[in-house]
């Protein structure tokens, strides 16, 4: 099973180094991001462990961030730690699912130790999913790009006009489509669709 990662978003550098670093000191395993886009765009559900999200940050906060992973099938745990925040941010973080909503300066045993919970609720909650619904977490597993990209090839989109509407290239668009063929295990589209759709056998 892979080794539980801590995600950190942060747009402080210092904060994300800080944060990164003391994480690293329990032997736990660090991915972190300065961007929430960048997060959107790269993270995978599919990895056990948790998430810590800074409140404030530019073009997206830590808690638009929370409500844009509600619309996926499987969130893990959250922990906002944050400068800036006050009890109605706090109240509706946890309202919305979060594990914990820290006011730094946060000590540093006490972030750890809500950290090894988050990763223990996360753990308990994967062994607990159904085995039947393999292909809804792995469609879990997609990022965000991923899953818009799937939307469309479903839809009947072709690879050109995905980068079109995008605003990408063609090869980016490709390597989107490769991942999300071998994430969720099939072969071609016509099967991508056929699976998305619930079909079991090839449809009209």
């Amino acid at each position: 099973m892979t080794e539980p990662t801590v995600v950190i978003v942060d747009d402080d550098q210092g904060s994300l180094h800080s944060l990164a670093f003391l994480v690293e000191s329990m032997n736990l395993r660090v991915q972190t991001f300065d961007r929430p886009s960048e997060f959107l765009n790269k993270f995978d559900p599919s990895i056990p462990g948790c998430l810590v999200f800074d409140v404030r940050m530019p073009g997206m906060s830590g808690l638009e961030l929370q409500t844009e992973l509600s619309k996926w099938d499987y969130v893990p745990p959250i922990i906002f730690v944050s400068g800036h925040g006050d009890i109605p941010m706090s109240v509706r973080a946890i309202r919305a699912g979060a594990i914990d909503f820290l006011q730094k300066p946060v000590k540093d045993q006490v972030l750890l130790d809500r950290i090894n919970e988050a990763i223990e609720i996360d753990r308990r909650a994967r062994e607990s999913s159904p085995v039947s619904d393999s292909f809804s977490r792995a469609v879990s597993r997609l990022t965000s790009r991923e899953r818009e990209v799937m939307d469309l090839l479903v839809q009947g989109r072709s690879l050109k006009q995905i980068s079109i509407e995008f605003g990408i290239s063609f090869q980016t668009v490709s390597k989107h489509r490769a991942r999300v063929l071998e994430k969720l295990q099939v072969g071609n589209d016509v099967e991508l669709v056929r699976r998305c759709l619930g079909c079991d056998e090839p449809c009209d």
